[in-house]
């Protein structure tokens, strides 16, 4: 068997094909072998091609815990202390710290890695001053239209 380097999409294609054939070689024989070098070099195919972009880590917990995953909210609450504290993580009002990453990494053994990149919180301030001057804007713009009725 004529194994080499995957350098394109037919490459990668061909070497898949050839995986799947060989996938019920018996251990330690030669085609078994040739599957674990296939496996590595569409692997490194696979990463360079298609990049894993970082993602964010609250999504990621969202993903953990839904039904595909099969962890729960409470099972978090649990890793972190409390439900309270759990809910501010999910809804983004508190940032992970380093403790919690390692819990919830140790737990649910998952990389810390995933869980250890900047993400963007809810600003309360911001999120309160906005809906304030959105709905004094409302109901001022309500008055005019009810004075220029009157009159």
């Amino acid at each position: 068997m004529d194994i080499s380097p995957i350098r394109n999409d037919a490459d990668h294609e061909q070497a898949l094909r050839t995986i799947e054939r060989l996938w019920e070689a018996p251990a330690g024989s030669k085609e078994a072998d040739a599957v674990e070098v296939l496996a590595i070099l569409v692997e490194a195919y696979e990463s360079d091609r298609w990049p894993a972009e970082a993602s964010d880590p609250i999504d990621l917990l969202h993903y953990l815990i839904s039904d595909d995953v099969g962890h729960t909210q409470s099972e978090l609450a649990e890793i972190l202390g409390s439900k309270s504290r759990a809910s501010e993580i999910l809804n983004r009002k508190r940032a992970l710290t380093v403790e919690m990453i390692d819990k919830i990494s140790k737990a649910w053994n998952i990389s810390a890695s995933l869980l250890a990149v900047p993400y963007a919180l809810v600003d309360e301030a911001t999120k309160v001053k906005s809906k304030w001057r959105g709905t004094r804007k409302t109901v001022r713009r309500k008055t005019v239209l009810k004075r220029r009725k009157a009159a």
